[in-house]
């Protein structure tokens, strides 16, 4: 005989305290998906304990390091939840100088060895192309998914020229190759004979074909957009600004952001599945790929382990706080001050309640909307209030339909019963304005 299972509620598994860790480390890694969440805890758990943000018992430290990326999205939902014409004429470049950079194609790219990357510039220009702006130029590493973003205060050759100087000694894995679209701040002699001079294989995109260019394109959203928004921004200290919140996002994203990388597609039918790679951080990319001399390996492990994840993210809200105060109204130093006062352990204790404010990005957050306080239609009941005042004030318990049916019976062609609603809302906000005039009555009056 099968026996019987036994009655009563199950034994919760995961408890307060546990969610409150997950919580944490959730925020910490900047509200990442729970396959990347469970992929990046060893690390992120190690650098928050070292750094003295985080003490988790041997039993519990097990038990979240044991939990599976469905499980924590689950115990995430009620967080997440609640947290809540034609087309432009372009201008061509010349095509002898187009002729001089060979095309590839997203298929051309077959598991290149760290070094190549593909390059692309982000706007800032708040949705007007118009006067200039700051651009974000975004790189990012093929094999590894190695990113950084440098701001330029104008798109210029000369400065894309110098930009490359900066990339090519901040990439561990040095600048092998560089892909482009057809934008002329990249195409043109002053870039080509750079990339010639200092044997780096130059490639652009087909024109109009962004997936041409999907590594980077990515990046674009996920990393620029992310922590910089949509906003407008332009001039010396803006592009300051942006500097050191690249900064600390590059540290943040390649050290403690893990990233998906596509293994295959498969055409069924008309569907295509798409297999993926375990979720991994560029750093580790980088640790686990063979050509990269052991000392550049070992430079890697040692800054791994000297980064602080939440002091990052810190340095990040307080720099997307500047760029908020530099597009308001309010003074650059008076907003920031606001923002920054709060040291590493006051923004530590508040990551676990952080989602009870729904959007923390200073840079994404929405002005509140002005409340609505005028009418579109006519009031249907402006001329008979004042008796419904006195039938309200005789009779408290009475009821909006009951009114609306004394009303019907006298006037039965001006009312029906499609206004009981708006009735209703007069009737409720008349009983509330009844309230607080009756508590104001009764509070103690000034002295004589």
């Amino acid at each position: 005989m099968k026996q019987a299972k036994p009655s009563g509620p199950r034994k919760r598994v995961y408890d307060e305290a546990f969610r409150q860790v997950i919580l944490m480390l959730w925020e910490a890694g900047d509200r990442m998906c729970g396959k990347r969440l469970k992929a990046v805890l060893p690390n992120l758990i190690e650098s928050m304990e070292r750094h003295g943000h985080l003490g988790l018992d041997a039993e519990l430290r097990t038990r979240v390091m044991s939990v599976s990326a469905a499980t924590i999205d689950r115990l995430l939902t009620p967080a997440r939840a609640e947290s809540g014409i034609g087309r432009k004429s372009r201008r061509t470049l010349d095509t002898s100088v187009k002729r001089r950079v060979p095309l590839r194609t997203f298929a051309d790219w077959d598991d290149p060895e760290p070094g190549f990357v593909e390059a692309d510039f982000v706007a800032h220009c708040g949705g007007s192309m118009g006067g200039r702006f700051i651009h974000t130029l975004t790189v990012t590493d093929i094999a590894s998914g190695w990113t950084e973003c440098l701001p330029l205060i104008v798109r210029e050759q000369t400065l894309v020229v110098k930009a490359l100087d900066v990339l090519a000694a901040r990439l561990p894995m040095g600048l092998k190759g560089f892909d482009t679209d057809n934008d002329g701040a990249f195409i043109n002699d002053t870039v080509i004979e750079y990339c010639k001079e200092r044997k780096i294989a130059q490639t652009r995109s087909r024109p109009l074909r962004k997936n041409d260019q999907a590594w980077v394109e990515q990046k674009n959203g996920a990393v620029v957009r992310r922590l910089v928004g949509y906003g407008r921004f332009e001039g010396v200290r803006a592009t300051k600004v942006l500097a050191e919140l690249f900064e600390s996002a590059r540290w943040y994203v390649n050290f403690f952001q893990p990233c998906f990388k596509l293994l295959e597609k498969v055409r069924v039918g008309a569907k295509v599945k798409k297999h993926y790679q375990a979720p991994a951080t560029p750093c580790e990319r980088l640790l686990a790929v063979g050509g990269i001399d052991e000392a550049v390996k070992e430079q890697l492990r040692r800054r791994r382990a000297e980064l602080d994840p939440v002091m990052l993210l810190k340095n990040i809200r307080d720099a997307q706080a500047a760029l908020v105060a530099l597009a308001s109204d309010v003074g650059p130093a008076e907003n920031a001050a606001k923002q920054t006062d709060a040291n590493v352990e006051q923004f530590l204790a508040h990551l676990p309640q952080l989602w009870r404010q729904g959007e923390v990005r200073p840079t994404h957050k929405q002005p509140p909307k002005t409340p609505r306080t005028w009418r579109t239609r006519t009031d249907p009941f402006e001329g008979v209030w004042p008796e419904l005042e006195r039938m309200l004030t005789a009779e408290p318990d009475v009821t909006a339909k009951e009114l609306l049916e004394r009303l019907q019976a006298e006037q039965p062609q001006r009312f029906t019963d499609r206004q009981l609603r708006t009735l209703q809302r007069r009737v409720r906000s008349w009983r509330k304005a009844m309230a607080e005039r009756l508590i104001s009555s009764c509070a103690p009056g000034e002295a004589a």
